[in-house]
């Protein structure tokens, strides 16, 4: 019989394996990680004082799991050529030439209050999975797991600038999907 926390647990390993794929682009490194994180959380329960949600407490663990794994990986990763050539397309498609937005972007509202709610956070994670895996995997790096530009050059073996364009060009989709599916007509990246 299942105690209440190792069924919450369970509930969001697929939550946890998502993240960890995403980031390391491996998936028997991604299991390792959850299960890292699992095993930790469960030798400790009382580490857990309910302050966050459960997922967000897991994914602060597993964040440093994942920065673990990468700095210790001297791996690189070969991207496919034709992924710059399509995010060039969608930085023309929102620009014009002289660098300005064809659009406004709309009125996002109270952007603290919208973090709050758990739907956001749903749509914000379909549209990272929307986003071509190098583009979202340095993203990711950056913003959420706080790796600074030079450890995300050696590890991609990228240089900095490709990175700064790479970051750009996922803070720009990223911007449009959510303007597109949650601070707009809110439907779901992919459904119609």
């Amino acid at each position: 019989m299942l105690t209440p926390i190792t069924e919450q647990l369970e509930s969001l390993r697929p939550v946890l394996v998502r993240f960890a794929r995403l980031q390391l682009r491996n998936d028997s490194a991604a299991d390792d990680v959850v299960q890292e994180t699992l095993v930790a959380v469960l030798e400790k329960p009382d580490g857990y004082t309910g302050q966050s949600s459960l997922r967000t407490y897991l994914i602060g663990i597993m964040k440093h799991k994942i920065v673990d794994v990468l700095r210790q990986s001297g791996r690189t990763r070969q991207f496919a050529a034709d992924e710059d050539e399509q995010e060039e397309d969608v930085a023309q498609a929102l620009f014009a030439a002289d660098g300005h937005p064809l659009q406004r972007p709309r009125h996002w509202g109270n952007p603290d209050a919208s973090l709050e709610q758990q739907d956001f956070f749903r749509v914000l994670e379909l549209c990272l999975e929307n986003l071509p895996p190098k583009t979202a995997r340095i993203f990711m790096m950056r913003e959420w797991l706080g790796l600074d530009t030079t450890e995300i050059c050696k590890e991609l073996d990228i240089s900095a600038a490709n990175a700064w364009v790479i970051l750009y060009r996922a803070r720009l989709r990223l911007r449009e999907c959510l303007d597109l599916h949650w601070f707009g007509n809110r439907v779901a990246p992919g459904k119609k």
